[in-house]
């Protein structure tokens, strides 16, 4: 059994992370910022590289733990740990959270409730979030993170004569971009091309006076920031389901890969998009970096780095046999350019101009009294980080600081479509399904708007090689419950991980028939392989978004399933899958209440889903005469057993 590890440096601490999209990310930095500003000491680490606790920021889902807080939370479940395990921990919890979900924060709770149990001490109020909010996740996180504040400085506060590092004053990152000398030829007479690290220090000096002393002497990390189940991927396939006169384009991509991958429904495959050619070179062009863009990089530390932390690798380090880092990879590759800015951002790049009248504007968008600005100038108009950078043209970045500046780019999570059957092509290759809806509108300011992701995927031809993750999805289906009833709402985009559970368990249908035969046990009454299976689907004109539509026909004749519709815009007045639900009371009672059958829910978050919930309250109420309390009561019990699950974006 492991020892509990103590951070035992004074003034230190850890601010760790569990996230499924990166938005845990995000504030665990911004929380690590806020205790550097307070002297302390930090690691930041996701959950399963690290074993103290100081600070957990987690993500959502079922009331599981993200993918990158499992391992941790496994170790913490073993049995044979005392209940003192972590009675020198000293911790707080932030949850970010969609109250969309059944179990809004579980996984947060979780968590807290098991840090308690292990004797660590909560030595400030766990705080909450919620995406649904009007004004985001911000809306909790702001009083809570500068009560935080003052909370440590009252509880570990700082010796005479030294004050807290002001908000004007740019901290340093650990760690920094500068040329890698040994993949650079010389220009002449052994003189390299100027643009090093330390070029950059008059620069800085100059905007926000002397900068700490910075270390160019390059460290070996122990490790880089793993990707262990990132595979490549092949397009076989990129069909366009909707006409071409459709306002939306929606794709059903077929993706291959020679790597043997088993997936269940519900699963979830990650993409990897490249920013697109066009807006990497306007953002050379736009801070003068174009003399930099192709000459290979490496990260040095800085000053503000501990050399002594493990947990703190450089943020992109290439494999062996990969061409060197370049602005311009790095640009393509890792960094987000289309982003739509956090509070966090503006104050950073407050520090890289001179410009008063800009520095005092960008500032104003970090005060917590001018959330609905930042939000007016910012996510309502999908405004990006480009669009910012040009607009306050005063500002120019160092290049060497491009990576701590700019966030990264992360991967976009899809539901796997195909199950079954389909998981293989007839090669023998895993097989992947994907229905993309493309990211493409005007916003209220009437600027075109594009997602990073789906547009690169719309321009990529069959035979293009990218990069992909699969991460365990939330539903948990098994194939013990194949015998059991199931009803599944999926409008939209959320029949992905329906269309794959359908053939999954078209495919158990077929193994369980021919099991019976095999042992002489079918009868009339036993052939029955599979449970009932009902599929609600919703869109807005079945011309155009029926998806799959002979496909389900097919489906129909082979096992037994039943597909009901809801196009909303297809008559007068608007019908949606809740109105198919309660129009199919009778029969949705019977699978759930009788047979004791499964309700998945899957689509866009928000109204959805409580509509859903909704409905079947009333579906009980109505079909099994019963009270509003009871009905209640008798979802929740659905939810409690795992029989009610959703899984929404």
């Amino acid at each position: 059994m492991a020892s509990p590890i103590v951070l035992r440096q004074e003034r230190s601490a850890a601010v760790l992370y569990g996230s499924e999209t990166g938005n845990a990310v995000e504030y665990a930095e911004e929380a690590e910022r806020l205790l550097r500003r307070s002297h302390f000491k930090t690691v930041l680490s996701p959950l399963d590289h690290f074993e103290p606790v100081a600070l957990s920021p987690t993500s959502k889902r079922q009331g599981d733990l993200p993918g990158n807080a499992r391992s941790f939370w496994k170790n913490l479940l073993r049995k044979k740990l005392p209940p003192d395990y972590l009675g020198k921990v000293n911790f707080t919890t932030f949850g970010l959270g969609d109250s969309s979900y059944p179990k809004f924060n579980w996984a947060a709770r979780k968590l807290h409730k098991r840090l308690l149990q292990l004797g660590a001490f909560e030595f400030y109020p766990r705080g909450e979030a919620d995406e649904q909010h009007d004004e985001g996740l911000d809306a909790a996180w702001l009083p809570w993170s500068e009560a935080l504040r003052h909370r440590i400085l009252l509880r570990y506060p700082l010796e005479e004569g030294i004050e807290p590092v002001p908000e004007d004053v740019l901290l340093q990152p650990r760690w920094l971009l500068d040329i890698d000398h040994e993949q650079l030829a010389p220009v002449s007479d052994g003189q390299y091309e100027d643009g090093s690290l330390k070029s950059v220090i008059a620069e800085l000096t100059s905007i926000n006076g002397a900068p700490n002393d910075i270390s160019t002497s390059p460290i070996h990390a122990n490790g880089v920031n793993p990707d262990c189940h990132r595979f490549h991927v092949k397009i076989e396939e990129n069909r366009r389901l909707t006409p071409s006169s459709h306002w939306q384009d929606v794709r059903h991509l077929r993706l291959s890969s020679t790597a043997l991958v088993d997936y269940s429904p519900g699963d979830v495959l990650t993409i990897h998009p490249h920013n697109s050619s066009e807006d990497v070179e306007e953002f050379l062009a736009h801070f003068g970096w174009n003399d930099h863009a192709d000459q290979p990089l490496k990260f040095v530390p800085s000053a503000s780095h501990n050399k002594a932390d493990i947990y703190s690798c450089p943020p992109f380090t290439p494999k062996t046999g990969e061409e060197p880092l370049t602005l311009r990879k790095l640009l393509v590759q890792h960094l987000d350019i289309r982003a739509i800015p956090r509070r966090s951002f503006f104050s950073t790049i407050a520090h890289f101009t001179n410009d008063q009248t800009q520095k005092e504007r960008l500032l104003e968008f970090t005060d917590p009294k001018y959330l609905d600005e930042l939000y007016d100038y910012t996510t309502r108009p999908r405004r990006s980080i480009l669009e910012v950078l040009q607009e306050f043209d005063t500002v120019q970045i160092p290049w060497q600081w491009a990576v701590s500046v700019l966030p990264e780019l992360r991967g976009r999570q899809f539901s796997i479509a195909s199950g079954g059957s389909l998981k293989y092509d007839p090669d023998g290759q895993s097989s992947f399904d994907l229905l993309v809806a493309i990211v493409k509108y005007k916003t209220v300011i009437k600027r075109l708007r594009e997602g990073v992701c789906t547009r690169y995927l719309a321009g990529l031809s069959p035979g293009t090689e990218l990069l992909a993750t699969l991460q365990k999805g939330g539903l948990s289906i098994r194939k013990a419950e194949a015998r059991l009833p199931v009803i599944m709402i999926g409008p939209g985009t959320g029949l992905a991980p329906m269309r794959s559970l359908i053939w999954e368990r078209r495919q158990w249908h077929e193994q369980l028939l021919s099991t019976e035969v095999g042992q002489g046990t079918a009868s009339t009454q036993t052939l029955n392989g599979v449970g009932e299976t009902v599929l609600f689907f919703g869109g807005r004109n079945k011309e155009a978004d029926f998806f799959y539509e002979q496909e389900w026909k097919t489906l129909e004749n082979s096992m037994p399933l039943q597909v009901f519709t809801a196009f909303s815009r297809d008559q007068t007045a608007k019908v949606y899958v809740q109105d198919v639900l309660k129009h199919k009371g009778s029969l949705v009672y019977d699978l759930l209440f009788s047979k004791k059958g499964l309700v998945y829910v899957c689509g866009s978050s928000g109204n959805m889903p409580k509509a859903v919930r909704a409905a079947l309250v009333d579906v009980f109420k109505q079909c099994g005469s019963m009270d509003e309390p009871d009905a209640e009561t008798l979802v929740q019990t659905m939810e409690k057993e795992g029989r009610y699950k959703q899984e929404t974006w």
